[in-house]
């Protein structure tokens, strides 16, 4: 099987990405900070589907300096990493002008630099092993912006950036780096919200209706696979038509 890793993969989109790949017959590595009962449950259905095929390795990825050794003893532990989804990230709902330095910090560092770092340790594998792909998950909000995530817009526009200049970088050796942009997807977060405002969120698309966490998981799927050997260095806008 081959070993894909997921950051942030212990609730919504990560999980649902986790979950959507062991049913595609990769084997999976979330990591989280800590496990939940979501999570638990998940990795029960799939042992019994196939042993193995879902594993979770407890880390905060804004711990920087230990990412070489979580990512060394990933290797050493599992064998060859195919495949890195940075899906890890937070955000802070917040005007720039109002926003503590100490947030913003950490908004960088856990939505920028720490999946740059991530990625650059497991390339280096990876080009030992002879290839692999990478696939970061941006947002919508990198293109269009939001009033009130200006920072969070930022740190989900870099890894655009990111992803276009790496993929010429490692493309030699047969590594593909793409992004995937979701939309307003919906999730136990979106359930809580009055029927005006999902309304007036759905209206906005022209499918006049949210993404589903399946959509984007697909979209991970499809980019990890051979079907996409020759995809590379670009953007899989999955918003429902939020942004046509």
């Amino acid at each position: 099987m081959l070993n894909v890793i997921v950051t942030g993969g212990s609730r919504g989109l990560g999980l649902g990405i986790c979950r959507k790949l062991v049913t595609a017959g990769y084997s999976v590595i979330a990591i989280a900070r800590k496990k939940n009962d979501e999570l638990d449950k998940a990795m029960q259905e799939a042992e019994s589907a196939r042993p193995r095929s879902f594993n979770f390795v407890p880390f905060d990825l804004a711990d920087i300096d230990a990412i070489p050794d979580l990512v060394k003893g990933l290797r050493k532990e599992f064998g060859p990493i195919f495949g890195l989804v940075n899906n890890a990230g937070i955000s802070f709902d917040g005007v720039l002008a109002l926003m503590p330095p100490s947030q913003i910090e950490q908004l960088v560092r856990v939505n920028t630099l720490s999946p740059i770092i991530l990625t650059k340790q497991v390339i280096r594998t990876m080009m030992s092993d002879g290839g692999g792909r990478i696939v970061n998950i941006s947002s919508i909000i990198a293109s269009t912006g939001y009033s009130g995530l200006s920072v969070y817009a930022a740190t989900k526009a870099s890894l655009i950036g990111f992803s276009r200049s790496l993929a010429r970088e490692v493309g030699r050796v047969g590594i593909t780096v793409n992004s995937v942009a979701p939309g307003f997807v919906s999730t136990d977060l979106t359930d809580g919200l009055k029927d005006e405002q999902r309304q007036q969120i759905e209206r906005r698309s022209a499918l006049r209706r949210l993404v589903e966490v399946e959509d984007v998981a697909n979209a991970v799927e499809f980019l990890l696979s051979d079907k996409a050997k020759n995809i590379t260095g670009t953007t899989l806008t999955v918003d429902a038509g939020n942004t046509a």
